[in-house]
């Protein structure tokens, strides 16, 4: 139940902002341990997912039930992927780590356990809510149907050619060392992404160490309870005194468990940002490779705009094949020059058209990009800020039940 309030709070903060939420309501309910058959034929367990969808809009006083279906985590996958190729100048929301990272170890890693699968629940309605409260997003139809269509949604996601169109990780990686000019400001936020992943990953390690220190020191009131409790039964004046100071340690010792239950919901609301950094990356990794195809396209039409000069004027400025060819063998014929001079006068006309087109889409991308990413920054200094004031008041809360509890075991034994 903790979980799910918290859920219900993430989404109550999203849905002001977009037309979408305001006519429909999307919540992952359930989740179900089921077996089946994979890709290669063997079975295997893994987890679905409940999506509800529920009209807001009323019709004859009653809210009307749109529809209900199962997913699974590879699915949202498959959707985020789509998202991310058709939408390079967005930021598009993460999804919840398929596997547990960052844990305190009395904490199971096991991506099957009850708490971690609850925790991936709310991870994935999250997602599912920040999609549809995006502007973009929200309007597109894939996303649309993830939510309505059960059967032959993937063969309808993989129709759309989007894996076709994925720019490669080795042609990412070539664009990010050989741009000429890379945009100050692109370059400026990918330091930025990694630096945001490097400060969010070392403090959900020191928590992670915080919490098994935390962990035992709350045992230790556990063993002070039981020594009260067995030193009670020897005494005959105390021993009334003893077993309520007992009772107090037991009580504190045992709380531990829920208390580190309810950190991890603050974790992952950093590890989603955690993994923001990424998506970060992605829309600079895009801008990189646009600026090189543009650089590229620019240094081809130049080199085809010299060629040109130089057949049309007879001399040549730089060492060429062609120049060695026409010395070994001899000088073209006018005729040949000028069918040369056309071709080339053809491919500096496309070229130009082309450079023109690129120039024009890089800069809005760059437009739409930024709007996004100032989108982002505003949503991301929101939502940290109210999650490491929660997580302080948290802390705050159980420092006054430690206090407390040593209090009353004070009034127990000044009774004795």
């Amino acid at each position: 139940m903790r979980f799910r309030a918290a859920a219900e709070k993430s989404s109550s903060s999203m849905t002001g902002n977009n037309f979408w939420l305001k006519k429909i309501e999307i919540s992952v309910s359930e989740a179900e341990k089921r077996t089946g058959r994979n890709a290669m034929n063997m079975q295997e367990t893994y987890t679905a997912y409940l999506i509800e969808t529920r009209s807001v809009e009323h019709a004859d006083g009653q809210s009307v039930l749109t529809d209900s279906l199962w997913r699974r985590y590879s699915e949202f996958e498959l959707l985020r992927n789509y998202l991310l190729v058709y939408y390079p100048h967005v930021v598009v929301p993460p999804l919840p780590e398929k596997r547990a990272e960052f844990v305190w170890h009395k904490l199971s890693a096991d991506n099957m356990d009850p708490d971690f699968v609850e925790r991936r629940r709310i991870g994935l309605e999250n997602f599912l809510l920040r999609v549809a409260s995006h502007p973009v997003l929200c309007r597109d139809k894939i996303f649309y149907l993830f939510l309505t269509q059960e059967g032959n949604w993937k063969e309808t996601v993989n129709e759309t050619g989007f894996q076709l169109k994925a720019d490669s990780r080795l042609k990412a990686l070539n664009a990010t060392f050989r741009v000429k000019n890379p945009d100050k400001r692109f370059t400026e936020l990918r330091q930025y992404s990694d630096e945001l992943q490097s400060v969010i990953s070392h403090l959900l390690r020191v928590r992670a160490r915080v919490a098994d220190r935390l962990y035992g020191v709350y045992k230790v009131h556990g063993n002070y309870g039981r020594v009260f409790s067995e030193w009670s039964a020897i005494e005959k004046e105390m021993g009334d005194g003893l077993q309520s100071a007992g009772h107090h340690m037991d009580v504190y010792a045992s709380s531990i468990d829920d208390i580190l239950e309810d950190e991890e919901h603050y974790a992952d609301q950093l590890k989603e940002y955690l993994f923001y950094a990424e998506a970060l990356r992605a829309v600079c990794r895009k801008h990189e490779l646009m600026q090189y195809d543009l650089e590229t396209a620019a240094q081809d039409l130049a080199s085809k705009k010299q060629q040109c000069e130089e057949l049309a004027t007879g001399t040549v400025r730089t060492f060429s094949l062609k120049g060695m060819t026409t010395k070994l063998f001899g000088q073209e014929t006018p005729e040949q020059r000028e069918a040369r001079i056309k071709v080339l006068e053809e491919q500096i006309n496309e070229g130009e058209q082309q450079l023109k087109s690129k120039n024009l889409e890089g800069r809005e991308f760059v437009k739409n990009a930024w709007a996004d990413i100032e989108r982002f920054k505003e949503q991301k200094n929101r939502d940290l800020k109210e999650a490491l004031i929660s997580y302080a008041v948290m802390q705050i809360s159980m420092c006054k039940k430690g206090i407390q509890v040593w209090t009353n075991a004070k009034e127990c034994f000044s009774k004795m």
